[in-house]
């Protein structure tokens, strides 16, 4: 991939190596374990869950439009939209990608595709009604700063081994497999058998955890990243700042119903939606809190001033 202008992030570079090598230890012995106590089982799984990941990683970004109702726009049809993608595009130096625009009221932008070639930026119709053309241009930039920086790719990749850990979890439960597990199991008693199920779920669901845990972990650091990048490249913090203030806001505004519609998607999204009232998804948030990201901008503003 050709490089940016977008100011590298040698911080979001280790934690994306750490995180990937992380999961690789815990996928090995993943593995290791179902080899040993569910040959039956663990490899019809793992050719299954290998496919999500490919049609995930190769066709991200359809599906990623088709779920959240976006199409891609022409500039005759959204002439503003890809001017300001042309000039984020000019200032970075990168290939310009699709454009899409999803028709809601929820306001938000989210960026896909495992590589230039293949990135689409899609906003939605809520977001173009409320931000000026500097705060979009602060949004538009943060989205391809994610594309640039390859963490959507990476993201994907991460969130295998998660996958997996449903899946052999759900076929466990659901189909009733676990009494043949091996030949050193096959003479066991119910109670055996019984105890064998709890432990392979119990791995199944710590596996997820952890996997989990490390992915939200550098999905909030990719953030402030993303965050950062923007605000350089344009040279105008406050917008980016004012955007994400006005987004924030405006989601309380939104019908509870569409919020929960939309949460599934946070990890895409430019800012969170949460219903409202509590949400479990606050304590293991795909983004970092507003009032952080408000901060980092601010001291990015200060620094421009000072011409540092």
């Amino acid at each position: 991939m050709a490089r940016s202008r977008f100011a590298p992030d040698r911080g979001l570079t280790a934690r994306m190596l750490v995180t990937m090598f992380l999961l690789g230890l815990l996928y090995v012995a993943f593995v290791g374990f179902f080899v040993v106590y569910v040959p039956r089982l663990w490899v019809v799984v793992l050719i299954i869950a290998v496919g999500f990941l490919l049609v995930q990683y190769f066709f991200s970004d359809k599906l990623a439009l088709f779920a959240m109702h976006g199409r891609v726009v022409s500039p005759e049809e959204a002439p503003e939209l890809h001017g300001v993608i042309d000039r984020i595009c000019a200032m970075s130096d990168m290939k310009k990608p699709r454009v899409a625009v999803a028709d809601t009221d929820v306001p938000n932008a989210f960026a896909t595709g495992r590589n230039q070639d293949n990135a689409v930026v899609c906003v939605t119709t809520g977001l173009l009604r409320r931000l000026d053309t500097t705060e979009l241009e602060g949004v538009l930039a943060h989205e391809l700063a994610h594309v640039a920086h390859r963490d959507v790719a990476v993201m994907t990749i991460a969130s295998f081994l998660g996958i997996l850990a449903g899946l052999l979890t759900r076929f466990g439960l659901e189909w009733g497999l676990w009494g043949g597990f091996s030949d050193r199991n096959r003479n066991n008693n119910d109670q055996s058998g019984a105890m064998v199920l709890l432990i392979v779920i119990g791995v199944s669901a710590a596996v997820y955890a952890v996997s989990f845990l490390l992915t939200r972990a550098l999905s909030r650091y990719r953030e402030l990243s993303a965050d950062r990048s923007a605000a350089v490249l344009t040279g105008r913090p406050s917008a980016l700042a004012s955007a994400l203030t006005k987004v924030t806001g405006e989601m309380a505004r939104i019908p509870t119903k569409d919020l929960r519609a939309a949460e599934p998607f946070n990890a895409f999204y430019f800012a969170p939606a949460f219903s409202k009232g509590f949400s479990i998804s606050s304590l293991f948030s795909t983004h970092p809190s507003l009032d952080k990201r408000l901060e980092q901008l601010a001291s990015i503003s200060a620094q421009l001033g000072r011409g540092v």
